[in-house]
């Protein structure tokens, strides 16, 4: 009936299996939860454990580095059931009835559903406030909004969706690199997908540092414009793609550029403060986008 698919890197998912286990169990459905350790160089004994301890659940564990894409592929590939939950590692349901509020969804039409994410209330660490600003103000967003854009805004993180329509589109990626959640939203909305959003969202815990996440945007952008320049995704399924190509049009993507080179400092020191500029951050996304297009 339904697989829990979980690849994991240097995190512990002990919390996270065990409540998705529990809350399957109470359910009284058919269900596995297959685990995935890509090459991880911590909490390897106590994500064993967990596994071990718990019927229906097993850890796969890689004896290299697969990436995100390629880790789903094993894990797909490896279950037995009809419909693929995916989870990243370092969430957590916001509700006991998280699996539920998915099993009332099956079979109603759609095929890809996603939960959606929130952020803890409470201000994390200053050196994570970057990341846990932007997510509550463009990441938290409620299905209502998301459901008029089906397929615009798309968090991979936390997805029910149909195993044979995963491994058609999963299978078209073939790139191991960080951001690749704009390409697969690209490849749903061409599969014509039917894809409905819920107000079933997990607590994304594993904030980077403000300075990883910066570094982490850039390579999203990177991925971004190879998809964009390989003829693998429309300008106008992403926002900042679309804003890009406007300023290039009208000859203004060398004056962003130089804003880039200029100011990236500047901006930078902002941005990885214990009070960033949200705003701020799109500005650096746009500037960046057109220096690395103007170099690459």
């Amino acid at each position: 009936m339904l697989s829990i698919l979980i690849p994991t890197y240097n995190y512990n998912i002990s919390p996270l299996v065990k409540e998705i286990h529990s809350q399957c169990t109470k359910l009284n459905i058919e269900f596995e939860i297959i685990c995935f350790n890509d090459n991880s160089t911590k909490f390897n004994l106590e994500n064993q454990e967990t596994c071990l301890s718990l019927t229906n659940t097993q850890l796969i564990t890689s004896k290299e580095n697969l990436g995100r894409i390629q880790a789903r592929q094993t894990l797909a590939n490896k279950s037995n059931y009809r419909w693929l939950l995916f989870l990243d590692a370092d969430v957590i349901p916001k509700s006991h009835q998280f699996i539920q509020n998915y099993f009332d969804k099956i079979n109603t039409g759609y095929e890809a559903l996603f939960g959606g994410f929130a952020y803890e209330k409470e201000t994390p660490e200053n050196n994570s406030i970057l990341r846990w600003k932007y997510g509550k103000k463009y990441e938290q967003v409620d299905a209502k909004k998301r459901n008029l854009k089906p397929h615009q805004l798309i968090i991979s993180a936390n997805f029910l969706i149909l195993k044979e329509i995963f491994l058609k589109i999963n299978s078209q990626i073939g790139r191991k690199s960080y951001g690749l959640d704009n390409y697969f939203a690209s490849l749903l909305k061409q599969h014509k997908t039917k894809v409905l959003h819920l107000n079933n969202e997990v607590y994304h815990r594993g904030l980077e540092s403000s300075q990883t996440y910066l570094n982490k945007s850039e390579e999203c952008i990177d991925t971004l414009l190879w998809a964009y320049k390989q003829n693998k995704m429309p300008a106008h399924d992403n926002k900042l793609l679309t804003m890009f190509l406007v300023f290039k049009k009208f000859k203004l993507h060398h004056g962003m550029s130089y804003f880039y080179k200029a100011f990236k400092r500047r901006m930078t020191h902002n941005l990885v403060s214990s009070n960033p500029n949200i705003q701020l951050l799109q500005v650096y996304k746009l500037s960046y986008i057109c220096y690395k297009d103007l170099v690459s």
